[in-house]
């Protein structure tokens, strides 16, 4: 096999191995959108080599969740997108005979190893920003096709459709079509950092397009090119804010009423996907044009344009179609608990489970907003390296991390510290999420060694990425471990 991540490629051939010698696998996945997808590869990939299997979904890998994993019946388990960081506990129950683990995953490991562990960071490549969750399961499904027994139907498409190329056959008969999803599952986990993807990803990305599945080009550089009109395009676009248009709604219509285009149609405004090359280029310059006229800065203009990774086999105009809008909507599932709805997504169903992941979308975008307003309203507490607030039960504790990071910026909440929440998450336990900025990371900031560190310090549980991580510790424990995180990242960025 000629894999997407050489440094991986005997690895992922020994955890190939290893699951087609069992009789039946269970699948543990996480439930983000790196983990949906991350599971999504794997369901697939088993079930085309002919290996039994059942899917089953945890928030949080805890010794309890590992427990319960240990008194079901099978004796081998393949964990996705997490299992590196709980080894320790995985371990034990390795050690006892009751089940042997398999890992694919990208977060930083336990302090102990176990045989069948694919995990980029013991290749030397970045797990947060060079090769997801998603990603690591791809490398597991490229081997688990190349050393399987089974030859899957070329005839049959992924979804159950019909193919309609030999291409596509093929690619599915080696996984590459499964490419599409570990791209989905690593801009969901926020890799595309300064606007593309790197590292091990881009084999991933090159896969992609050779099967077919994958188109990638330089374009705005907007959230909802698929989905929004374009005045809520504009208006909506605040990762490069310019003056007149983001936040602005009137501005955003003033703006489009000044170009010489046709912007709607049958009365409705069109959509930036079905604009014609030419008119894209209309816009863009405009918007540069209006960003230089308002003294934005040129790193900050730049900036307004990056790689898009599209779905071509989904319909333009869908939030399929786009990476980031697919992961968007992986996550909406993920965070109200349907991770079953998110699969289903994930594995063709366009019907009931598509519909279902667009109401929650859209309540969690409700939500999402009214996080940022209380948020930014209370503003948080700063402390000399770490700044913080505590939701209680006004948010959500699955969600609490993306309102911080939403916030960042807003008045009262510097971009200059991490920002730490936390949530109610039972009557004996508190949620904590913790996220920073590429350029603290880049100063030294390590999150998932301040989650890790500071929650074990109170008696709690984390970890995570260098720039997004999350813990679990005691209720009424919330200032120590501020105190605890506030000294780690003091001496990380000293």
């Amino acid at each position: 096999m000629a894999g997407p991540v050489p440094e991986l490629e005997d690895r992922a051939r020994t955890c190939a191995t290893r699951l087609c010698e069992a009789d039946r696998v269970l699948l543990a996945s996480h439930i983000d959108a790196d983990g949906l997808t991350s599971a999504a590869i794997a369901a697939q990939a088993l079930e085309r080599a002919g290996i039994p299997f059942e899917t089953v979904f945890e928030k949080q890998l805890d010794e309890e969740a590992i427990a319960a994993i240990a008194g079901t019946a099978y004796e081998t388990v393949l964990f996705t997108d997490f299992g590196s960081g709980q080894l320790d506990s995985i371990g034990e129950h390795e050690d006892a005979g009751e089940f042997t683990p398999v890992i694919a995953d990208h977060h930083q490991p336990a302090d102990r190893d176990t045989e069948f562990h694919l995990n980029p960071l013991l290749f030397g490549i970045n797990g947060a920003s060079e090769l997801s969750g998603a990603g690591a399961s791809y490398v597991l499904a490229r081997a688990l096709a190349d050393v399987s027994d089974t030859d899957p139907e070329p005839s049959v498409a992924a979804d159950g459709g019909a193919a309609t190329a030999s291409g596509a056959a093929n690619a599915r008969a080696d996984n590459r079509d499964l490419a599409a999803l570990a791209v989905v599952g690593a801009v969901g986990d926020m890799q595309a950092a300064g606007g593309e993807l790197h590292g091990a990803n881009e084999g991933i990305v090159e896969e992609g397009v050779a099967a077919g599945v994958l188109e990638t080009g330089k374009d705005l550089a907007l959230y909802g090119k698929q989905t929004r009109p374009l005045p809520k395009l504009l208006e909506y676009a605040t990762d490069v804010h310019i003056p007149g248009i983001s936040n602005d709604e009137n501005g955003a219509l003033r703006f489009l009423d000044g170009l010489d285009l046709e912007l709607k149609r049958d009365g409705e405004w069109r959509r930036w996907a079905g604009l014609t090359n030419d008119e894209k280029q209309t816009v863009a310059s405009a918007l540069v044009r209006r960003a230089v006229s308002s003294g934005v800065p040129a790193t900050k203009i730049d900036g307004l344009v990056s790689t898009a990774y599209v779905l071509s086999e989904e319909p333009v105009g869908t939030e399929l179609r786009d990476a980031s809008e697919f992961s968007t909507l992986l996550n909406a599932t993920a965070r109200y608990e349907r991770a079953d709805v998110g699969l289903g997504v994930c594995l063709g169903d366009r019907d009931g489970a598509l519909e279902r992941a667009r109401q929650l979308l859209r309540e969690h975008r409700r939500n999402l907003s009214n996080g940022i307003d209380l948020v930014t309203r209370a503003g948080a507490t700063q402390e000399e390296h770490v700044q913080w607030f505590h939701a209680s039960d006004e948010i959500r504790e699955t969600i609490v991390g993306i309102v911080a990071g939403m916030a960042m910026g807003n008045d009262g909440i510097s971009r200059s510290k991490p920002i730490i929440a936390f949530a109610e998450k039972n009557d004996e336990e508190v949620k904590v999420s913790a996220r920073g900025t590429h350029s603290l990371v880049r100063q030294g900031l390590d999150l998932s060694t301040v989650m890790s560190d500071a929650s074990q310090a109170v008696g709690g549980d984390g970890g995570g990425h260098d720039v997004a991580a999350g813990a679990t510790v005691p209720n009424g424990s919330e200032e120590a471990f501020v105190e605890h995180a506030d000294d780690i990242v003091g001496e990380q960025l000293s």
